[in-house]
């Protein structure tokens, strides 16, 4: 018998920088964590798989000639929201570790030296809801990957949150991202 798909969800990089009081706050980056917990709280209950990414990087890394220096390995700054439920059985994707990339993406990344795709892939995940921080960056990244990769990919548009340096980006981020095909979704709609 063949095991039937399933979705699965990826929440993208709530660490305490990103949020208000962090050395790269984004504006309301903590407003995320209610709608992210109730739908964290639907897919453990359903025991379907769920991702945590997170930007671990080094101190001197190329990334902070274009950003301040953020989630730095090992450091406060680095830790998930407090309030951000993480289940047991989740999966912590560490990214952005080496001192030449980005790691935006959280394709990018792996837990236990495995890939995401390749988590997803053996879960038989067909649809990938993602929500976190921020719109115009790492979810953006990771909306595309995911769709390049032939993922159904939802984006959860109350649980999401950007940079906006300049006052449009997230805005122009979810243009972009429904143009490569990604739904727009909301927590309740997903509850329902």
């Amino acid at each position: 018998m063949t095991r039937k798909y399933v979705p699965g969800l990826l929440v993208v990089d709530v660490q305490k920088d990103f949020c208000p009081g962090g050395s790269l706050a984004i504006k309301n980056g903590d407003l995320v964590v209610p709608p992210l917990n109730k739908v964290t709280r639907f897919f453990d209950k359903n025991n379907w798989p769920i991702f945590f990414s997170r930007d671990w990087h080094p101190p001197d890394t190329e990334h902070f000639k274009k950003w301040p220096p953020h989630c730095i390995e090992n450091t406060p700054g680095a830790e998930f929201h407090s309030e951000l439920l993480i289940p047991g059985r989740s999966y912590i994707i560490t990214k952005g570790t080496s001192k030449k990339d980005d790691g935006y993406s959280p394709f990018e990344g792996m837990a236990y030296k495995v890939k995401l795709e390749t988590f997803l892939r053996a879960f038989r995940v067909n649809q990938l809801f993602i929500g976190g921080l921020a719109t115009d960056y790492c979810v953006k990244a990771a909306a595309f990957d995911a769709r390049a990769l032939d993922f159904r990919t939802y984006l959860i548009l109350d649980a999401c949150r950007g940079v906006n340096l300049n006052p449009f980006d997230s805005n122009k981020a979810i243009v972009e991202m429904k143009d490569v095909g990604v739904v727009m979704t909301t927590t309740d709609e997903i509850l329902r």
